[in-house]
């Protein structure tokens, strides 16, 4: 078995979409003062690996809390635009996956769809019921066209619109 870890470090100040809050790591209690130690992140729900809830872009979508857990694992495939693809299973793209592709993912009826997606396929795929990973790191490791399974478990938060996830592919040798 081969863990491949698809997640982005969170650490303060690293790189966030324009007009997100700033990502802040603070150490509040050390060992040698308090005998342990604790860190305060600030951060928003969008920030690094993470999963967008349908709510987070439509109007009465559900949100992070109410999405069943079941939701955010399965069998999955990293893909190329032009190649097979697998009904029913998770799909992730390194090359921009655009509107050309919409209807064709829509078809292939996957649980959630990550990696290089336009902001128009996340929205579409969200209205449509369809779970989207953003920020996925490390792609490149994952074989073409071969199944594995994907866990990326988000943050129970409340009324949430989205959540940092550790994103992580298991392949079977």
């Amino acid at each position: 078995m081969r863990v491949i870890d698809l997640s982005e470090m969170i650490m303060d100040g690293m790189t966030v979409y324009p007009g997100d809050p700033e990502v802040k790591v603070e150490v509040v209690h050390t060992r040698e003062e308090h005998t342990w130690e604790l860190r305060q992140l600030t951060l928003g729900t969008h920030t690094g690996t993470h999963v967008d809830a349908f709510s987070h872009m439509h109007q009465g979508g559900k949100s992070i809390d109410e999405i069943p857990v079941e939701r955010f694992f399965g069998t999955a495939q990293l893909v190329k635009l032009h190649s097979e693809w697998p009904v029913r299973q998770g799909l992730f793209f390194i090359e921009e996956c655009g509107m050309e592709q919409f209807e064709r993912i829509k078809q292939a009826n996957p649980p959630f769809v990550g990696g290089n997606l336009t902001e128009a396929v996340e929205r579409n795929l969200l209205a449509i019921g369809i779970l989207t990973y953003t920020n996925l790191v490390n792609l490149e490791l994952l074989p073409y066209g071969r199944s594995f399974m994907f866990y990326g478990f988000p943050l129970k938060i409340r009324h949430g619109d989205g959540s940092p996830v550790r994103a992580v592919a298991i392949l079977d040798h």
